[in-house]
């Protein structure tokens, strides 16, 4: 029987598909807990129409999220400053949360640290690159100048 899911199942597919199940996993399962519902005409046509929109947010979002990478890549260098001690090094670390609040406070955008990746740590004085990846293909970078205090 041919079923369209409303949530996500393990070994079965994700939400929106069309997948054949068991008419008794449909039914003792799938149905009860409102993780699939008939595949009937009307039903492929709202799905139709969901995917619609899913694809229209999906897009719009995207498209921030490439706005906001070359808002990123615009400014080209963050500076940074920190106390330093004798050759450069730093007391402490620039850390991916100190780096998002630059970010954030410079765009007015608000970045989460977690989508900050350095290639070094940076516990230096001098420049690092810095990469922030807004969504899986669209990545932004930049570089951060680290300064004494």
């Amino acid at each position: 029987m041919k079923v369209i899911l409303q949530q996500n199942v393990a070994k079965l597919g994700k939400v929106g598909d069309v997948v054949e199940s068991a008419p008794g996993y449909f039914r003792n399962f799938l149905q009860p807990r409102g993780m699939a519902v008939v595949a009937s005409t009307g039903t492929l046509k709202k799905r139709e129409e969901d995917l619609e929109q899913l694809r229209a947010k999906a897009e719009k979002i995207h498209q921030q999220a490439v706005d906001l990478a070359e808002k990123i890549t615009a400014l080209g260098s963050l500076k940074l400053t920190a106390k330093a001690g004798e050759g450069g090094r730093l007391y402490g670390k620039i850390t991916n949360k100190e780096i998002a609040q630059e970010l954030t406070s410079a765009l007015g955008a608000e970045i989460d640290k977690r989508i900050v990746k350095t290639q070094d740590e940076i516990n230096a004085l001098g420049t690092y690159h810095v990469q922030v990846k807004l969504m899986p293909d669209v990545v932004a970078e930049l570089s951060v100048e680290v300064h004494a205090q």
